[in-house]
């Protein structure tokens, strides 16, 4: 399977702007599919996004819709997460996470079977 690291989290000020990054290793991406997690204290882990590494092609959840792109960069094996406009309940624990392409939603925690640590988002009003 396709193991994953996240970094780039930290502090932001409401209204500013952060990226994360993934790194996947392992065996081929070519067939893999990577999503973007978050999960506040006390709240359900939700679906920010996902990626199909071989087209590109993305989904991206409610939560944070038209504030958030994910992209890839073949070259290094790294998805990015830029988030614009925070605002202070997108604080949470943001997780990257891999898995095989399949019918199953880049939206539904069953897409994947490999989790990253987690870095830490906090936005600040």
């Amino acid at each position: 399977q396709v193991q994953v690291v996240e970094s780039g989290g930290g502090l932001v000020q409401v209204g500013g702007s952060l990226r994360l990054s993934c790194v996947a290793s392992g065996r081929t991406l070519r067939f893999a599919v990577l999503g973007w997690f978050r999960q506040a204290p006390g709240k359900e882990r939700e679906a920010v996004g996902g990626i199909m590494w071989d087209t590109g092609a993305t989904v991206y959840g409610d939560s944070m819709k038209g504030r958030v792109t994910i992209s890839r960069d073949g070259a290094k094996n790294t998805v990015y997460l830029q988030m614009n406009n925070l605002k202070p309940e997108d604080t949470a624990v943001y997780y990257c996470a891999s898995g095989l392409k399949s019918t199953i939603s880049l939206l539904s925690r069953r897409a994947y079977s490999a989790w990253g640590q987690g870095t830490q988002v906090t936005v600040s009003s």
